[in-house]
C-alpha cells in the first residue's frame, strides 16, 4: 500500500492514482488541472484553500487502502 504524506506534490499524488483527484475535488480544490498547482505540495495547496493537509492526507491514505 502506496503512503502519500503533505510534503508530497500534487503531481506525484496523480500520477501514484488519478482518482486522488476526486478526493481533492471533493475539498474545495478545484485549481488541480492548472500546470502550477502540478508543483505544488499537498501541503501548499491545502494552505492555500483553507484546508487541513493532516486531513486530506488521512482520506487519501485511507482511499488507498481500500
Amino acid at each position: 500500500m502506496a503512503k502519500v504524506n503533505k510534503n508530497m506534490l500534487i503531481g506525484q499524488l496523480i500520477k501514484l492514482d488519478p482518482n486522488i483527484v476526486a478526493i481533492l475535488m471533493r475539498a474545495g480544490m478545484h485549481c488541480i488541472g492548472c500546470p502550477s498547482a502540478q508543483m505544488e505540495s499537498l501541503e501548499e495547496a491545502a494552505m492555500v484553500h483553507g484546508l487541513d493537509a493532516d486531513i486530506l492526507v488521512q482520506q487519501i491514505n485511507d482511499f488507498l487502502g481500500e
